[in-house]
């Protein structure tokens, strides 16, 4: 049974809005946090407090905003292979508030357009976004990065579906979107965001450079880009480099190395048997752990109809 304090997840202990997802991602975890917070280690809950927090695909970071508002955590460390994911989350770290200003300048500038206007507005945000590219300073934060966190925030909410793809050259290739009134600078998230991430390392890395943070007791959670179910359902490209199935097995043993340190491990992924019941890849890869099915919806797909209930795995080193 779920902890009476852990029914909502949308509002701390006392009651106040929590900080959310500042970009629309693929794959985001709001709507599984029910199911996650329901199957915290017992002396988590018992206690109210995380001595050290682990995210290795950070992503939206639904969950770990989720924990800040319901834990103590004395230590966290999110990472992400994304680049520009990265950008963003260090600059609220660090300039939420010369991002709020960029951020409502460009909301003002777009809203006031017309439909072609705002096609054009998107298109000319969008090269420059790219163009940075190659000269951008992704290993030493400084103020350029607040205008590009701006960009990134802007293609996110004015973009077709909310997606972030990359092509191979890290280009962000998403289309358009049509939407009346976006809000495009949520000035009180971003202050909440903020917020949440003081005492918080954000690390640019592959999954496995996590390693040197995990300990006995930490709580680690590893939401890695789904094993697509079918050949079309992918969102793998969050970022240039895609996760494949040997991504998928690499993981799977990192797994199994970190339970070695009595670590909390929990991990969550599509389940292959929505498409085919005889799909034993993750059964067989996590066998010598707790795997459970749990319903969950599908929220970004370019056909509405697919975006209905299905099953995802939630696996853990514990019960």
């Amino acid at each position: 049974m779920m902890n009476d304090n852990l029914k909502n997840p949308l509002k701390s202990k006392d009651n106040t809005v929590l900080a959310k997802p500042f970009l629309k991602w693929a794959g985001g975890k709001s709507q599984l946090i029910p199911e996650l917070s329901s199957r915290l280690p017992k002396d988590i809950t018992n206690s109210g407090k995380i001595d050290t927090y682990v995210e290795p695909f950070v992503g939206g970071g639904a969950f770990f905003f989720y924990l800040k508002s319901k834990f103590e955590i004395k230590n966290s460390y999110l990472f992400d292979i994304n680049r520009e994911l990265v950008v963003g989350y260090k600059t609220i770290q660090n300039n939420y508030k010369e991002l709020i200003l960029l951020l409502q300048e460009i909301e003002s500038e777009y809203l006031q357009k017309d439909e072609d206007g705002r096609k054009k507005y998107y298109y000319n945000i969008r090269e420059k976004y790219n163009k940075q590219i190659q000269n951008f300073d992704y290993s030493n934060y400084n103020n350029k990065w607040i205008e590009r966190a701006s960009y990134l925030i802007f293609l996110n909410r004015t973009c077709f579906n909310g997606l972030f793809r990359q092509n191979s050259k890290g280009e962000f290739n998403v289309p358009c979107g049509k939407y009346k009134n976006p809000t495009i600078c949520d000035k009180n998230n971003l202050k909440k965001v903020n917020s949440a991430l003081q005492n918080t390392e954000i690390i640019y890395g592959d999954f496995s450079e996590s390693s040197k943070y995990i300990i006995k007791n930490s709580l680690v959670y590893f939401d890695p880009p789904y094993r697509p179910l079918t050949t079309t359902s992918s969102f793998t490209s969050y970022s240039k480099e895609d996760f494949g199935e040997e991504d998928q097995i690499r993981l799977a043993n990192y797994f199994k190395e970190l339970g070695k340190r009595g670590a909390y491990l929990i991990l969550s992924n599509s389940d292959p048997k929505n498409e085919n019941p005889n799909d034993e890849f993750f059964d067989n890869l996590f066998k010598d752990f707790v795997i459970e099915r749990v319903n969950a919806k599908r929220s970004i797909n370019c056909d509405p109809k697919k975006r209905g209930e299905i099953k995802e795995l939630i696996i853990r080193n514990f019960k």
